[in-house]
């Protein structure tokens, strides 16, 4: 089984409408998506996110997050802990590189979801560029949103018409990113045609 882990946005953009999202196996592979207690205390801590995603909260997220959690040794919490404070120490070296091209800095948050994907061995799926641009940098494997939702739908997890009501939301939100506009009539091609003229 291939572990995948959410960032907070991923896990955002896709939670509400895919259920169960997480702890369940999909796929030949096969693949199976967590998120770790600190995306859950990013949310916590940010007033815009817990205004624009009230469902968060609701019980039922709640219950599925806590049965998903992954639980850690205290070797690997130490671990963790040293390979986050490199990849922080990492970014802060260089900061302009991961503010160009629509990037923005890999927060804590960020470089903990990548190193506990170097660490227990994990994809990590983000639309964030900077995470992007950080786990090229220490080899971890990496996709977007757009990638996962693919391989959903490939094993029949998430139906066409899920798709464009995913997509519908990450418009009327304005949240859709330009990896997923690509995406849309290259990946999706089948369920939205090809890119208008």
């Amino acid at each position: 089984m291939t572990l995948a882990l959410l960032d907070t946005n991923t896990y955002l953009r896709l939670a509400k409408r895919i259920r169960p999202l997480l702890g369940v196996e999909f796929g030949q592979k096969p693949y199976v998506l967590r998120v770790l207690k600190d995306v859950e205390d990013e949310v916590r801590r940010n007033r815009t996110l817990q205004f624009k995603f009230p469902w968060f909260d609701d019980e039922d997220f709640g219950a599925e997050r806590d049965a998903a959690q992954i639980r850690l040794k205290a070797e690997e919490r130490t671990l963790l802990d040293n390979t986050q404070s490199v990849m922080r120490g990492h970014v802060l070296s260089d900061v302009d590189r991961y503010t160009t091209g629509g990037r923005q800095p890999p927060s804590d948050t960020d470089c903990r979801v990548l190193a506990f994907g170097q660490v227990r061995e994990a994809i990590v799926v983000t639309d964030d560029l900077g995470m992007h641009l950080l786990a090229e940098d220490f080899e971890i494997p990496i996709w977007h949103g757009w990638q996962l939702l693919a391989k959903m739908r490939t094993a029949k997890v998430v139906s066409n018409e899920l798709v464009r009501e995913i997509y519908r939301a990450l418009e009327a939100n304005d949240d859709l990113t330009r990896s997923w506009l690509e995406a849309k009539h290259t990946e999706f091609v089948r369920i939205f045609g090809p890119l208008p003229k």
